[in-house]
């Protein structure tokens, strides 16, 4: 018998009714397929006298042909490669057939290309494998799909980061939780953590905010170039943007040593004895802690104790001292002349601590003004305290030079004449006691000359126990130039009156006393004349 082509029994075949047509075909195509029924569609996914094609499957399939050719996905693991694709996607059973058929437990994810591993293993398939995920236009459109999705985070995922951050999350992130970024490193950034920054939260840095509606945590384009792009600066740029200059990453407390800082540019700029201080002298727990330093005092003791204020136009210790030293002192004769106590005479050149600081302390309010405040009164109770009345010392003495006295004598009993006016005060009113000692006499004074002079006289001239000296003396002149000696009980005449004084008046003692006899009580002439 005689074989006919393959191409005749095609044609015969058209010419068969439906019925039979339909006794031809292995069964109904699948829902999906339902469009190629009829034999005019068999060549279409058939090769004529031959089985189903895989070329023709993938001519219709073109995302998957798009996968395979790129060598990715499942169709192209080893477990499926060179497979035929009727082996496992057969049809004509029927329109309620399920060609893609597996078991979504037993699937090795793995032959997918995309290893479930962490937080997705825990996801059911239809999280991941719905139309909203899939970015293939091609097969969005398919009702029923696995393909077509992205195996890139961003795929699946909503990029918090808005496309400011590497689209490879997994640089990054792990597959457990996005967070915390276990695979980030701050070391592959350009700012590198080290001291205390490590120790710093995140959002202290990278703040949280809204962008374009939606929450935003910035992590590019914080500028960092500077410590004051996230540090306040105290100093507020007296000391120039360079942080570091001075402070580390370990502590801003923890200042570095430096042998050349400027401390002009603070509010307090060294000069004299505070340029010579070490740094710990005056910061004495750290070196960043505030220091108040508008009043000396704020560092120094006040050896004042607060005893001088803004009365005398003095605000702080440096109305009076400066940076060389407390020692010397700025106050002026002008200034001091202000207050209650004015400086004259000896006083100009008394230093101020001989007034101002007797023992330990110093001392200026109170001290008193009147002479015996700082000077010991020397006449004690000698004189009478009328004359101690008013201004007290100035009655007699005055700051220019204490031993010139203008003391009016004429105001007392005994006022002075000729002689007695060129006498200093000593040489009447002080005395020696027995032992020694000067001591003064002012007040109960005689006034007789004997107490004063010697009675060189051994009381020969004595009258009621009392020598008038003036009797023959003036105080003029003390010696005696004319003396009338008839007014004596001898009267000189004839020869007697040439006759020196010492022929009669012998020198002569009485015990321990040599003086002139004046007194002769034997007046006869052979008392004189043998």
């Amino acid at each position: 018998m005689m074989k006919l082509p393959l191409t005749v029994h095609l044609f015969c075949l058209l010419l068969i009714s439906g019925s039979a047509l339909a006794q031809l075909s292995p069964g109904e195509l699948a829902a999906v397929h339902s469009h190629l029924e009829g034999l005019s569609n068999c060549t279409k996914c058939h090769t004529l006298g031959d089985k189903v094609s895989n070329e023709k499957c993938l001519a219709c399939h073109t995302e998957v042909k798009a996968r395979i050719d790129q060598k990715r996905g499942y169709h192209s693991s080893a477990a499926v490669k060179g497979k035929a694709c009727a082996s496992c996607h057969n049809d004509h059973h029927g329109t309620t057939f399920q060609i893609v058929r597996f078991s979504k437990e037993k699937f090795d994810h793995n032959l997918a290309g995309f290893p479930l591993t962490g937080a997705h293993t825990k996801k059911a398939c239809i999280d991941c494998h719905k139309p909203a995920l899939i970015v293939n236009k091609a097969v969005k459109s398919k009702k029923f799909t696995y393909l077509g999705l992205s195996n890139t985070c961003n795929g699946c995922h909503e990029d918090y980061h808005q496309n400011t951050l590497s689209a490879n999350c997994t640089d990054c992130h792990g597959n457990d939780a996005f967070k915390p970024a276990a695979r980030f490193s701050h070391t592959a950034a350009k700012f590198q953590l080290t001291g205390k920054h490590q120790n710093v939260d995140c959002q202290k840095c990278h703040k949280v905010t809204t962008r374009n509606g939606k929450k935003f945590q910035e992590f590019t384009g914080i500028p960092f170039g500077s410590c004051i792009n996230c540090h306040t600066d105290p100093h507020k740029n007296k000391f120039g943007p360079d942080c570091a200059g001075c402070h580390s990453g370990e502590s801003f407390l923890a200042v570095k040593t430096i042998s050349n800082f400027d401390h002009s540019k603070t509010n307090f700029p060294l000069a004299d004895k505070h340029a010579a201080l070490t740094c710990k002298a005056c910061h004495k727990t750290s070196i960043t802690d505030p220091l108040k330093h508008s009043a000396c005092t704020d560092c120094h003791t006040d050896y004042h104790n607060r005893q001088l204020s803004s009365k005398e136009g003095i605000t702080d210790c440096s109305a009076c001292h400066s940076t060389k030293g407390f020692n010397s002192t700025s106050f002026t004769i002008e200034q001091h002349n202000e207050a209650k106590f004015r400086l004259e005479g000896a006083h100009l050149a008394t230093p101020c601590l001989a007034c101002h600081k007797k023992k330990e302390k110093w001392n200026f309010r109170e001290i008193g003004i009147r002479c015996n405040d700082c000077h010991k009164n020397i006449h004690e109770n000698s004189l009478d305290a009328k004359y101690m009345a008013g201004p007290g010392c100035e009655n007699c003495h005055n700051p220019e030079q204490w031993g010139l006295v203008r003391f009016d004598h004429a105001a007392t009993a005994f006022p002075l004449s000729e002689a007695h006016t060129k006498q200093s005060c000593r040489a009447c009113h002080f005395r020696k006691d027995p032992e020694g000692r000067a001591i003064q006499v002012f007040t109960g004074l005689p006034k007789t000359c004997a107490t004063c002079h010697t009675d060189i006289h051994n009381r020969q001239f004595e009258n009621d126990g009392t020598t008038d000296c003036l009797r023959c003396h003036v105080a003029a002149r003390w010696k005696i130039d004319t003396f009338d000696h008839d007014r004596t009980a001898f009267k000189l005449d004839g020869k007697h009156k040439n006759v020196p004084c010492y022929k009669c008046h012998k020198t002569v003692k009485d015990g321990p006393v040599t003086f002139t006899l004046y007194k002769i009580k034997d007046t006869r002439c052979e008392s004189c004349h043998l």
